[in-house]
């Protein structure tokens, strides 16, 4: 017996249909028809899930952070020091955007400047999302600062903001002069500011 999907996975599937062509070609670009069309959802159906192109793109931002929080909650979780974990998702980073796979590329990177003038709704999740990233880093500093593994000179909320821009920007670099090297200096800057032990 063949039972139809759940409207919470035709939903999803909307969504994970739409990251990689925004990935590929930003918010703008892409049509709902195209997306529609992919995701072989008819048009009547999208309107169901979302109001607006505006607030598709704003759940498609969510969902993004949702899955990007998730993994970052694992590599943050793993056994080891504090800066061990940190290490681990900042060589995480550096592998995701520097390896084959565009579907693992940073969704901010891409959409970032382009949709902040577009849509209060779409910025305020990248807002929302980005908070969250620095608030966690934050939490993992701390932690580094109670075990001893990070220099006790280090403020966790001013160092997690400057690591998530440093490395923001050298995704971006990286991005506009597909060369690696921004990506390295980052990391090479990110194992400085946090001690090499």
């Amino acid at each position: 017996m063949n039972t139809a999907p759940s409207s919470t996975d035709v939903r999803r599937h909307i969504l994970d249909v739409a990251h990689p062509l925004f990935l590929s070609r930003g918010f703008t670009a892409v049509g709902l028809t195209e997306v529609l069309a992919a995701a072989k959802v008819p048009k009547g159906s999208f309107y169901h899930y979302f109001s607006s192109k505006e607030a598709f793109g704003e759940a498609v931002l969510e969902a993004y952070f949702d899955g990007y929080l998730e993994r970052m909650n694992g590599l943050l979780s793993q056994p080891g020091t504090a800066r061990q974990r940190l290490m681990a998702y900042f060589l995480d980073w550096l592998e995701s955007q520097t390896g084959d796979e565009a579907q693992s590329r940073c969704l901010v990177v891409k959409l970032g400047a382009e949709v902040s003038d577009l849509s209060d709704a779409m910025r305020n999740a990248l807002e929302r999302g980005t908070r969250a990233i620095t608030a966690r880093l934050a939490g993992c500093i701390e932690e580094g600062l109670a075990d001893n593994s990070l220099p006790k000179s280090l403020d966790a909320a001013g160092t997690a903001m400057t690591l998530y821009q440093n490395w923001l920007g050298a995704s971006l670099l990286a991005k506009i002069t597909r060369d690696r090297t921004p990506l390295d200096t980052a990391m090479n800057c990110t194992r400085q500011m946090l001690g090499n032990t």
